[in-house]
């Protein structure tokens, strides 16, 4: 059955979403569409005041500034969209995986009730008594309390007779003498189960009573004999689930709603309360909704049924948070508790988990290499008039703020998308563990109420006395297989004597042709059970492989079972074999179907695997977890971006807390984990030094008259810099053609270089990563070509990332050591700027231009002129061998 893990795309398209309508209660997003308005008015002033105040000296850099300012205003509104769309997402996704998570809790709950109503009503000892056989009542109600004491979720449970009188009710507080309620002859015509939810004589005092009936036959006749009914316990039920996923600040509201959009159960009665009919959202598209005068974003999720079961008709999951607070719950910001390197990684496969991230860090690259072109070409210009002068300050320090609030931005985007992912397998898991505590109380009720069946009593009591019977085995075989039957959840249920030994089983043939049959439980099993001091106590083999589940690890739940009319003796046991392979799986993948990237896992503390969705961790198999994830708390989840098998995962965890009495106070403890591994992807190898150029920040030298300005740029995490007046401009590394360059060492293609549109030549684009390191560089979205000019040639060179244009004061420019007198040396000088407040000293390695073309051309040369023939080619011409070289060295020689 698919769950309530709803993805952000799921919720809606850019389109639907009217930017507008959700601004004013976004306060980051305001926050941030104002300082974008701000740089974009600042862009503006400057391209106007240079318009007006020298439009000759600013007539080269007019260009820059007006594709500067065109870019600027598409991805301002770009970006005030994708905030929006994914703050608005990241709720949506919210309030909808908690609105599944209240449908199905509840079907799949209601699913169980079907099944107790239609075995207890074929009790033959509650038949005889309806049938009027026996007459009794005390032993009926012993009975009666007895399954009440094991199957909790019931308030009261009754037997009628066919006119509807009442002749046994265990509730005394609400005493019924009968009823002429039409659910009773609805019953008696029906073949299976009736479910019933309105108000009812039958639960006096009660604003509505959810109850289960099925008709009960006279043994002798087959004949309807009268009613049974049990009345489930749906209000502290609905508080149960609630307040299960009421998050501290309880600004979501959860209901149930009917077939007619009424309110059957509330989270919050004060604000909307049962009764009241509310507007619902079942597209799932963002929109505002009002009830009673306030505002609310709304997801409402139908039943999408279990086992066949559909659930009450029309019953519906709807979550309502009013939408004043529907943004203001973040208290911390996701991205300041990442590690940087698992954050840097993962922002290179935005493409993959957020098109609109990748989109937005993208355009903004561009301006950021806009911007860095202007400030190259305005480079030099420093000593022209007064008033161009200050132009080009201004385009400084807006191109600074620019790059600041651009940072800023798109990391407010990165924290809402990734906040929303962890958020989502945090509830993931926290379904999970709810789904499976639940599953397995019911199996501690089954075989607590079954080892009271009065055949099975009988045939062990007969056991213990020497008297067994082939006719008794065949019928208690006969109950079992009934059973099972019915509770398609077992594997195979077993009946043992006081030895261990199975004298009755359902399906008792294994695969290999083997019977359960004169098998016998393991001694410390046995043990257990037999010490097991009353009725409502019960023993869970552990987790580990069982014969009785064809070596399959598993649960398996015993109860003792004691001789009839003596409660004290006990004289056997049942085992009942729970399908752990198939209905574990089944909870996972079910939870799990519309998430193709997601694994998920049941773990013991041990780490050792219970279920499992990823093929490489089968059961058994132990993983190695973080120890916080192994120790937290029962009934707490968390969620992280971690490392997990070579690639960025979002992981969710959550630790079971038990249901009802089950792993609460009862005496059993079995914590299990739920885990889940969103991938996001490999595993970057230059995370690290990303992060490292995110950090580096370098200050101009301000009011100094004797400066250099520098054109800055990284090669891996280390700042390199040419003269500012040696650089054409900056282009994207994604342009770069792979066109042969015969024998060009560290040649990597070719560019286009354009003016107004138009390509205005090619230059040769070179590795200067391999060059300086000896290993080819990597081409990410941060990688960058730039022109390099010097004497006439021009060359490409690929960098991993532009950083700024920078005024250095020369009494920081000092000359670099040189290696043992070498003429090659490329690295000619070195600065030694401040560093900012709290890192470590920078030091800036300025490469020399000629020496690079120098050293390219000498490469090239060389390795045209001692290439090897190619030996299977046949002999070429001489002279044509010789014109080849001479091209080849006359291309060495251009280099551009």
């Amino acid at each position: 059955m698919a769950h309530g893990n709803i993805d952000a795309a799921d919720v809606s398209t850019a389109a639907s979403v009217h930017t507008d309508t959700f601004i004013p209660f976004m306060r980051d997003v305001v926050r941030c569409e104002s300082a974008l308005r701000e740089l974009n008015l600042m862009w503006r002033l400057i391209e106007s005041s240079a318009k007006m105040n020298c439009p000759e000296e600013a007539h080269s850099i007019l260009p820059m500034m007006a594709a500067t300012r065109a870019g600027f205003q598409r991805l301002e509104g770009d970006l005030v969209h994708s905030l929006v769309q994914e703050s608005l997402g990241e709720v949506m996704a919210e309030i909808g995986t908690h609105a599944h998570h209240v449908i199905d809790i509840v079907v799949r709950n209601l699913y169980e009730r079907t099944a107790d109503v239609g075995f207890l009503a074929t009790d033959q000892d509650l038949c005889r008594f309806v049938a009027g056989i026996t007459t009794d009542a005390g032993p009926v109600l012993q009975r009666l309390r007895e399954y009440r004491n094991k199957y909790t979720v019931y308030d009261e449970i009754m037997l009628l007779d066919r006119e509807g009188a009442v002749l046994a009710q265990i509730d005394e507080d609400a005493p019924v003498e009968g009823s002429h309620d039409p659910l009773i002859a609805q019953t008696l015509a029906a073949t299976g189960h009736v479910e019933t939810f309105r108000a009812t004589p039958l639960r006096p005092g009660k604003e509505h009573a959810l109850i289960y009936s099925q008709r009960m036959l006279d043994p002798r006749t087959g004949q309807p004999a009268g009613v049974l009914c049990l009345s489930f316990a749906f209000h502290s039920e609905m508080e149960g689930i609630f307040h299960a996923r009421q998050g501290r600040n309880q600004r979501n509201i959860a209901l149930l709603l009917d077939a007619d959009n009424r309110v059957i159960a509330s989270s919050d009665a004060l604000w909307i309360p049962v009764g009241a009919q509310v507007p619902v959202n079942l597209g799932g598209a963002p929109q505002l909704l009002v009830h009673g005068g306030r505002t609310y974003l709304v997801r409402t999720v139908a039943s999408q049924g279990y086992q066949g079961y559909p659930g009450p008709p029309g019953w519906k999951g709807q979550v309502m948070v009013p939408v004043e607070l529907a943004f203001s719950a973040k208290l911390q910001r996701t991205i300041d508790a990442l590690d940087p390197a698992i954050a840097q990684g993962l922002l290179a496969h935005a493409k993959t988990f957020c098109p609109p991230l990748y989109e937005i860090v993208t355009a903004a690259d561009t301006i950021r290499r806009v911007v860095w072109n202007g400030q190259v070409m305005t480079a030099g210009k420093q000593g022209a008039a007064q008033k161009l002068k200050a132009v080009l300050e201004q385009i400084g320090e807006t191109g600074a703020r620019t790059n600041e609030v651009f940072t800023q931005s798109i990391r407010d985007l990165y924290d809402t998308v990734l906040s929303s992912r962890m958020r989502d397998s945090m509830f993931l898991t926290q379904l999970l563990v709810d789904l499976l505590d639940r599953n397995l109380y019911e199996r501690a009720n089954d075989c607590r109420w079954w080892a009271l069946t009065p055949e099975l009593r009988a045939l062990l009591a007969d056991a213990a006395q020497g008297r067994l019977q082939a006719e008794d085995v065949t019928t208690a075989c006969r109950i079992l297989e009934h059973i099972n039957s019915l509770y398609t959840v077992y594997t195979r249920l077993v009946v043992y004597d006081r030895t261990g030994r199975i004298v009755a089983a359902s399906r008792p043939t294994c695969k290999d042709g083997s019977s359960v049959l004169g098998t016998r439980i393991d001694p410390a099993t046995l043990a257990a059970v037999l010490t097991l001091p009353d009725t409502q106590s019960y023993h869970v083999s552990p987790w580990q492989a069982s014969a009785l589940d064809e070596g399959r690890l598993t649960y398996v739940y015993h109860a003792a079972i004691r001789a009839p009319g003596a409660a004290s003796e006990v004289v056997g046991g049942i085992g009942i074999v729970f399908n752990s392979s198939v209905e574990f799986d089944a909870m996972l993948r079910g939870a799990t179907a519309s998430k193709p990237h997601t694994h998920t896992v049941f773990v013991h503390r041990s780490g050792q695997v219970i279920a499992s969705t990823d093929p490489a961790r089968p059961p058994g198999h132990t993983m190695a977890l973080p120890p916080d994830l192994l120790a937290l708390p029962n009934g707490h989840s968390t969620s992280r971006a971690m490392v997990h098998d070579g690639h960025y995962c979002i992981v969710g965890c959550s630790a079971s807390h038990g249901y009802r009495e089950f792993k609460v106070s009862d005496g059993y403890r079995d914590d299990v984990l739920a885990l889940s591994f969103e991938s996001l992807g490999a595993v970057q190898t230059g995370a690290l030094d990303a992060v490292q150029r995110r950090r580096t920040v370098l200050t101009a030298d301000v009011g100094q008259t004797e400066v250099q300005e520098m054109a800055t740029f990284f090669i891996d995490a280390a700042l390199f810099a040419f003269k500012a007046e040696e650089v054409l401009e900056a282009l994207p590394a994604s342009a770069i053609a792979a066109v042969s360059a015969g024998r060009m060492p560290y040649c990597v293609g070719t560019l286009a270089r354009k003016a107004h549109g138009s390509v205005t030549g090619y230059v040769w684009v070179f590795d200067l990563g391999q060059l300086l390191r000896g290993t080819p560089s990597e081409i990410t979205p941060d990688s960058q070509v730039i022109v390099l000019q010097h004497e006439g040639r021009r060359i490409g060179l690929l960098v991993n990332e532009l950083h700024g244009v920078t005024a250095f004061a020369r009494t920081r420019i000092f000359e670099a050591p040189n290696v043992l007198g070498n003429q090659a040396q490329l690295v000619t000088a070195l600065i030694q700027p401040d560093p900012a407040p709290g890192e470590p000293p920078l030091l800036v390695q300025c490469l020399d231009a000629g020496r690079l073309m120098q050293a390219l051309r000498s490469s090239t040369l060389s390795a045209v002129q001692q290439a090897p023939s190619d030996p299977s080619s046949t002999p070429a011409d001489p002279a044509t061998t010789s014109r080849t070289r001479d091209i080849q060295e006359q291309a060495a020689l251009r280099v551009a």
